[in-house]
């Protein structure tokens, strides 16, 4: 085949890989005559091909090769971020069969009560730089907080809080959106971007105050926003422009 130098796979990985179907019915494809590549009436299922640059049809339709996949959803409350649960419905189970062919999976994770952002990939190298502690790649957050949220929080949060494990988290920037006072009750709208990514962080550090997250939401991670257009539980693959602004978080 075509693309001397490049890496080759097996034909039935490739379309396997892109959601055509299991191993075994690509090979009833190739026996029915449906498969070509450049071409050549594929015999061999098991042909090596160059994915990138050779063209294979599929009675008739062009396959367009990817090797990943990247995902924006809006994750709603009640889901979990996780490939698998025995409880729960998971995130994946969102999806359309044929991005699930690609086996995303989620990077880092969104509580199963939390909405918001959350990207799905098979690409192991973008995820691990994007969740890297070293990276200090930012997120924020749309949260509604029981409790006056008042300059002192601000400060502290810009300094770091000790968590109710003794950790002390990096600084965030706090952003007071709109406070509602109902008798003896107030209620504060805020914005939060860490720099980190601990378990409940949002909700302990608010916790570490005396205040309490009721709502929260994941508005952007790293250069990547939601897409205000998608509602709770939709999704959409990235355009090239956003993924290009996560690789500048790398």
């Amino acid at each position: 085949m075509s693309g001397k130098g490049r890496t080759t796979l097996r034909l039935d990985k490739v379309l396997t890989h892109m959601g055509y179907g299991s191993r075994s019915e690509i090979k009833k494809y190739v026996k029915q005559g449906l498969i070509m590549v450049n071409d050549i009436r594929v015999k061999d299922s098991g042909l090596h091909v160059h994915p990138e640059t050779d063209m294979i049809l599929i009675d008739g339709e062009q396959v367009i090769y990817k090797e990943f996949v990247y995902v924006m959803l809006h994750k709603p409350p009640g889901v979990v971020s996780a490939t698998e649960d025995n409880r729960d419905r998971t995130v994946l189970d969102l999806l359309a069969p044929e991005l699930l062919a690609f086996e995303p999976f989620p990077v880092g994770r969104l509580d199963k009560d939390t909405e918001g952002l959350l990207l799905l990939t098979n690409d192991g190298k973008l995820s691990h730089e994007l969740l890297s502690p070293k990276r200090h790649v930012p997120k924020t957050y749309l949260a509604l907080v029981s409790g006056d949220v008042n300059g002192e929080d601000i400060e502290q949060f810009a300094k770091g809080v000790t968590l109710d494990d003794g950790y002390v988290t990096l600084p965030g920037e706090l952003v007071i959106l709109e406070q509602e006072r109902q008798g003896d009750e107030v209620q504060s709208r805020i914005e939060l971007t860490i720099h980190e990514g601990k378990f409940h962080q949002v909700k302990r550090m608010f916790e570490s105050v005396g205040k309490k997250v009721i709502y929260l939401k994941r508005l952007r991670m790293g250069n990547l926003n939601l897409d205000a257009s998608l509602k709770l539980g939709e999704y959409r693959e990235l355009t090239d422009d956003e993924l290009g602004l996560l690789q500048r978080n790398e």
